[in-house]
């Protein structure tokens, strides 16, 4: 959890993606997620979490639904969605919390 601590509170929006592989709604966001990383570049960060193998976290955000998504900025949660999402929604929410 310490990890976490460190990986949320940074100035750049983070967007975290609780997912499970065997799930095809969760499959279905890697290729969105690609694109987010892509279009954010150094000004933002995505990164996945399997819910399965990170029970205590999942449990700790009250994740029930995957996939979940949450933009983090300085270590607060500015949103937080379940069920799939577009890239162009993704990336614009990450773009409003620039700067």
């Amino acid at each position: 959890m310490s990890k976490f601590g460190e990986l949320i509170d940074d100035k750049l929006p983070l967007l975290l993606v609780f997912y499970n592989s065997e799930d095809q709604v969760s499959k279905s966001m890697h290729p969105i997620l690609k694109d987010v990383a892509a279009a954010m570049g150094d000004k933002g960060k995505v990164f996945k979490i399997d819910a399965g193998k990170n029970l205590k976290l999942s449990d700790a955000l009250r994740v029930k639904v995957l996939p979940t998504l949450m933009i983090y900025k300085l270590g607060e949660m500015v949103w937080r969605q379940s069920g799939e999402q577009d890239a162009n929604t993704l990336i614009s929410l990450m773009q409003d919390h620039l700067g």
